[in-house]
């Protein structure tokens, strides 16, 4: 073997390594039955990042604006909670955020296919936590989503 290739398969990370070997990993989302593009199928990373940055925004500016009246350390702790009053109201009740439905994006559970309230509540508060969001499977769903069983969707 020659010293590029070690290097090589060092830096592309072990799911290279086992696909170079012949392993079938598969497409995102295929395991959950869901389509590999189009909608319904898994929603990427940019996507959800987008909804949660206008989602974030937006409850920033309300507590700003009708809340403290001006930006302190308050005025986050404020949007953390209007946050997470607004994704457990508007995910277990249609299912999107206002930054999700910007950005064409559904929460759907695996099961059901709604999130019930109380899998929304669940999920919203793993999101609130911040490092449940960043533990993702192969699939693409963080932990937050793997633990309230439902998936994050393109509309």
């Amino acid at each position: 073997m020659d010293n590029r290739d070690a290097i090589g398969s060092w830096l592309s990370g072990p799911r290279a390594a086992a696909e170079e070997a012949g392993v079938d990993f598969g497409y995102r989302g295929q395991q959950l039955g869901l389509p590999e593009e189009g909608p319904g199928s898994i929603a990427r990373p940019g996507r959800r990042f987008g909804a949660l940055v206008v989602d974030w925004g937006l409850c920033l500016l309300i507590a700003y604006g009708l809340i403290t009246h001006g930006y302190d350390q308050a005025t986050g702790n404020w949007a953390l909670l209007i946050f997470f009053l607004l994704g457990v109201l508007t995910v277990g009740t249609i299912g999107f955020t206002p930054g999700k439905r910007l950005f064409g994006l559904r929460v759907v559970a695996l099961d059901t296919g709604s999130p019930s309230p109380l899998r929304a509540t669940l999920r919203t508060a793993l999101l609130c936590i911040a490092i449940p969001a960043l533990i993702w499977d192969r699939d693409g769903r963080g932990l937050h989503d793997r633990l309230a069983r439902t998936v994050e969707v393109r509309v």
